[in-house]
């Protein structure tokens, strides 16, 4: 019987099991046999992650064409604009090629634990929600960017319906079968 495990990954740890240069990885924290994470989150990001011995939940949540929107918690340096936040709802041009249209507002504090290295604070910042459809290599981080703001911060709060509801950063859950359900509808 397949395993699903949802996982909020803390920050500075691999979404891998195994690491050759000695960085903390999911092995310190998931003691599950089998299980891989369904796509990717950056060393430096924190949230969650969908861990699974399904191969073909894997395949189908990392295919571009799945677009399962992943929503995140992004606190940028400066104090955002709206012509920014249009700039990422219209999608930003990353080395030639225009991003895909995002779903973004500038939000509060979302109340997010604190992480062990906490963020520099001698600039002001701002906080945003966005949700992408795809996922390229740091595409996020480079989209607030593009637009002016730098990331400091980058917390995935979701994947489609699943959220981080109810979990600290390090801790995991087996999923409910009908969260299982939604996700491979999408």
């Amino acid at each position: 019987m397949p395993r699903y495990l949802l996982f909020n990954k803390p920050y500075n740890v691999l979404s891998a099991f195994t690491d050759p240069e000695g960085r903390a990885t999911l092995a310190a924290y998931v003691p599950v046999p089998g299980v891989y994470a369904a796509g990717r989150l950056d060393y430096d990001s924190e949230g969650l992650l969908l861990l699974t011995d399904d191969g073909g939940l894997i395949h189908a949540l990392t295919d571009p064409g799945h677009e399962l929107p992943k929503t995140y918690y992004v606190q940028v340096e400066g104090l955002v604009t709206p012509a920014a936040v249009e700039l990422l709802r219209q999608g930003v041009v990353l080395r030639g090629e225009r991003t895909r249209p995002a779903e973004a507002e500038i939000i509060g504090d979302p109340g997010l634990p604190p992480r062990p290295v906490p963020v520099r604070n001698y600039h002001p910042t701002s906080w945003l929600k966005v949700a992408l459809g795809e996922g390229k290599k740091r595409q996020l981080r480079r989209m607030t960017a593009a637009a002016g703001f730098p990331t400091l911060r980058l917390v995935r709060w979701a994947i489609g319906p699943l959220t981080l509801q109810g979990l600290k950063p390090g801790e995991w859950r087996e999923m409910e079968p009908d969260e299982v359900r939604r996700v491979v509808r999408g």
